[in-house]
């Protein structure tokens, strides 16, 4: 009986590690949810081959255990790239962003989110399914007066910045036909310096090819972008998927050393960071830290703070 089980949990796990692994060979759209995860699963493939071994002293199960232990490693060395210096000039200033998709039918909470907004003490906050905020923006305006998104550019209200200096030449853009106005680009006088603030809502990876080609139409935006940037958004994906990863060498973004998790929340720190905070030089991403509660969301919301360099 115990050989028949650990022959079967080997099989299960060979596959589901046959599967992680096939990131290496292509890029297909029906693997994101793996690759997102690929961390996640080489541990539980790690712990149940470690299971089998322990039973059966099988060759196999090695076998196992070091594939394993190769996806989990190599999944810690991807998170790792493209990590911030988090090391500033000298005449650097300080810059605090907000970035939450509050989830468009969460106007229960509106009052509790916009609370947390304006006690934050951030510079400028980008919202995502913001329509939820409708009722509060009136409150958010007396600390942020300039806004871009929910009726201000755009005819409807989903994709919204907030900020406390006046954005310059503000626009939309619809990344791809599935959904309009969903990347939004301006820039602040930052004391001197031009600083571009862009943020995203870039579909599901499981929608065919729409994520790689949505993050392609960001990156010939960004092209065009001089100076300090800041982008961040919901990605709805991990920054080790494939396309993510050529994303951020394509564009020259630096992240998060350890990203916090944002979804699913009920996973809590546990789950995984779909939703990011990006930053290209001079603008030097210090930290990143995640909002204490959803607020009724299904994500969780984050707080980064920069350094601004002339």
């Amino acid at each position: 009986m115990t050989a028949k089980l650990a022959c079967m949990v080997s099989t299960v796990v060979a596959a589901v590690l046959f599967i992680a692994s096939l990131r290496y060979v292509t890029d297909f759209w029906l693997l994101a949810f793996v690759t997102s995860f690929q961390l996640h699963i080489a541990i539980i493939c790690i712990l149940l081959s470690c299971l089998v071994f322990w039973l059966t002293r099988d060759a196999v199960a090695g076998l196992l255990v070091v594939w394993s232990l190769a996806l989990a490693i190599h999944a810690v060395v991807m998170l790792l790239e493209f990590s911030t210096s988090a090391t500033s000039a000298p005449d650097a200033r300080p810059f605090r962003l907000l970035s939450f998709n509050v989830l468009m039918d969460n106007a229960a909470n509106a009052d509790a989110i916009a609370d947390t907004i304006l006690d934050s003490g951030a510079d400028a906050v980008y919202l995502f399914e913001a329509a939820a905020l409708q009722s509060v923006l009136p409150r958010l305006q007396q600390t942020y007066p300039y806004r871009l998104g929910c009726f201000a550019g755009t005819p409807g209200c989903d994709l919204l910045i907030l900020s406390k200096r006046p954005l310059l030449e503000g626009r939309f853009h619809s990344l791809s036909d599935l959904r309009r106005d969903r990347f939004a680009i301006a820039s602040v006088d930052f004391d001197g310096t031009e600083l571009t603030l862009a943020a995203g809502h870039i579909t599901k990876p499981y929608f065919d090819d729409y994520h790689r080609d949505e993050l392609d139409e960001v990156s010939e935006i960004l092209f065009r972008v001089t100076g300090p940037l800041i982008l961040a958004g919901d990605f709805n994906s991990a920054s080790i998927a494939p396309d993510m990863r050529a994303f951020l060498a394509a564009n020259d973004l630096r992240k998060a050393t350890w990203e916090p998790a944002t979804w699913p929340t009920e996973a809590g720190r546990f789950g995984i960071a779909i939703d990011h905070v990006f930053a290209r030089a001079p603008a030097i991403l210090m930290k990143t830290t995640r909002l204490p509660g959803s607020l009724g969301s299904n994500h969780y919301g984050l707080i980064s703070d920069f350094m601004i360099g002339r």
